[in-house]
Formats: structure tokens, sequence, C-alpha cells
């Protein structure tokens, strides 16, 4: 019996990388995909039977050749995880319609070209499966410091979703997001940094806010996303779709 493909953007590190790696360990063909083809090769050589392929989001023809590429090679894709995503800490003021563009491209019409690409893919092959994006703890609340440009992209993202989930359904492809908090990543790390400067505090200081912010008191790991993302993908969840699923350890709760 030949394994359930599924494919990871932006899975060169961080919460990519993480969700590639559960997938791998719970039976999945994983294709690891990123922008900088290196990284993608590195997590890649981590999961047995994995497949390392570049790709650029934002390219929607890009978006379309990998999901083909994807099909002929492995005759299916039975999950894909939307996951690229950038962010750039600056005041509400201070950003400029270049950094606006920028965050929308990659954040929202990323996972847009990515979803319609693959759902095209699903349907043509009669496969039921299942979209999973990530949008943030800022899809659900407007108060995050210095993320103007990024919490209006993962707001779209989570409509985005909810409008693929209605469209979809009737396919017997279910869509649905994850909504991390304050996860320990590269992009965290440049977070605190950017967070401490324009506090005018330090980084470990910023840390210690977000997680006092947070009831269970830690920073959130890739691998809890991983694991509500390995959840959405299996069979227990065959009756969840269009929904945002919060993995913030009660930083937000809605």
């Amino acid at each position: 019996m030949s394994k359930p493909v599924a494919v990871v953007t932006g899975a060169g590190s961080g919460i990519g990388a993480a969700i590639a790696r559960e997938l791998g360990s719970r039976g999945y063909l994983v294709v690891v995909t990123d922008i900088d083809p290196k990284a993608a090769d590195e997590v890649a050589a981590q999961i047995p039977d994995a497949h390392a392929l570049s790709l650029d989001v934002t390219d929607p023809e890009a978006c379309t050749a990998l999901v083909r590429k994807v099909v002929e090679s492995f005759k299916s894709i039975d999950v894909w995880v939307s996951n690229a995503g950038i962010s750039k800490m600056q005041k509400f003021l201070d950003i400029s319609p270049k950094d606006l563009r920028r965050t929308f491209e990659v954040n929202t019409y990323g996972i847009f070209f990515c979803g319609q690409a693959v759902a095209r893919a699903m349907i043509d092959l009669g496969v039921k499966g299942r979209i999973i994006n990530t949008a943030s703890m800022a899809a659900k609340q407007g108060r995050v410091p210095f993320l103007a440009d990024y919490v209006a992209s993962k707001f779209a993202v989570l409509g985005l979703t909810q409008a693929m989930a209605f469209e979809l359904a009737p396919h017997g492809i279910l869509v649905n997001c994850v909504c991390p908090g304050f996860v320990a990543t590269p992009m965290q790390d440049r977070e605190l940094a950017w967070e401490a400067q324009l506090r005018g505090s330090k980084p470990e200081d910023v840390k210690k806010l977000w997680i006092n912010d947070t009831p269970l008191a830690r920073l959130e790991t890739p691998e809890d996303v991983a694991h509500v993302v390995a959840f959405l993908a299996g069979s227990d969840s065959s009756f969840i779709t269009g929904e945002a699923i919060s993995v913030n350890g009660g930083a937000f709760m809605d």
C-alpha cells in the first residue's frame, strides 16, 4: 500500500520543518518545499522517503507547476500544508507600501495560489484531501504590537480558509487553519530583537513578556503546532472544516 502524500510549504525551518518531520513520522511521504532549496534539502534528509523541492509561493505558475510535478511523481496529493510566511516588526505609521505588499504576497496570496493549485489537482484526482493553512494568534486579534500588516494578512488567511472550506466541501476536501502563538523559531528570534528595539528594552525582557502572556508559562515549540496539524491531516478530524484551531498555550482564548 502506497503512502499518503503530504506537501509542506515553508518547510526549510521552524514550524514548517517540524510539520514535515511529524508527518513523516506518521507514515506520510513528505514533499518538503521552501524558497531556499538548500534548507529544503537539509530538512528532507532528516525524514525517511522525503523529497525536497524549491517553491516561491508568491508565483502562481510555480505553485501549479509544483503540484503537477508532485502528482506526476507520486500519483496523488492527500495533504497540503500552506505554512510559508514572513513578518517584519515596525510601527504602523512606518509600514511602507512595499512592505505591505510583500507581507500579503507571501502570507495571503501564497496560500491563495497554493490552495487553488492543489484543490484543482485533488478534484481532478477525486482525492478527498486536506488543506491546512498556517494563520496565527494574530489572525484573531488586533492587539499585537508592531505587526499591523502581518495581522491584516493573517486575518485574511482565516477568512480565506473559511471560504475555501465552504466551496470545497462538496468535493470532500477539508480546509482548516492553525493559529500559533509565541513560537520559538528563527522568525521569533528576529521578532524578539525587533520588538526590543522598538520598546527600548532587551530581547530577554520581551521574551519574559511573551511567557507571562501565556498561561501555560512557556514559549510554544514548533512541535506543539506540528501535532495539531497532524491531527487535522488524519482521520480523527474527518468532520472538521473551516476551523481556525488556536495552538497558543492560552495566550489568546476565543
